[in-house]
């Protein structure tokens, strides 16, 4: 699998989000282009703001053993996955704004590199690795880009 981590995989990734307009249109799915921006933005929202709650010790475990290894293994997603509800956004959204903040948290991601994901604890999953930040990112990405054909 690719990596956010690699410099000349996010230019790809930026290079790809680029080529999105707020016109695009969507393969499959429900959300329009900005709101599939705004819910890639909530991958990273969990990472770098409080704006999300914390699952519960019970919902944590459900996490860890039903979700997990679908999230962060090297398999990509299939076509209309089902979501978690923090991830579902039907208001309309900003495009260029929703667009302006994924490509920061990129970068900044890119810029904390994956020493800094090797070991750190995800909202709801627990511990990864440095692998496991990476696909989780990188797929999920992947995914909803070529949902709107870049």
């Amino acid at each position: 699998m690719k990596s956010v981590f690699n410099p000349n995989d996010k230019a790809e990734l930026l290079s790809r989000i680029e080529k999105l307009s707020p016109s695009s249109q969507r393969l499959w799915g429900k959300m329009d282009v900005a709101q599939m921006l705004a819910h890639c933005n909530v991958s990273y929202e969990l990472v770098y703001e409080n704006t999300h709650p914390v699952p519960n010790a019970l919902v944590k475990f459900m996490l860890k053993v039903f979700v997990k290894n679908k999230v962060v293994n090297g398999e990509p997603y299939k076509k209309n996955t089902q979501t978690a509800p923090n991830f579902i956004i039907k208001s309309s959204r900003d495009f260029e704004k929703e667009k302006a903040r994924l490509i920061h948290y990129i970068e900044k991601t890119f810029e904390l590199g994956e020493a800094y994901f090797d070991g750190k604890e995800s909202h709801s999953f627990g511990v990864l690795n440095k692998s496991e930040w990476n696909n989780m990112f990188y797929k999920h990405l992947d995914h909803h880009l070529k949902q709107f054909g870049v």
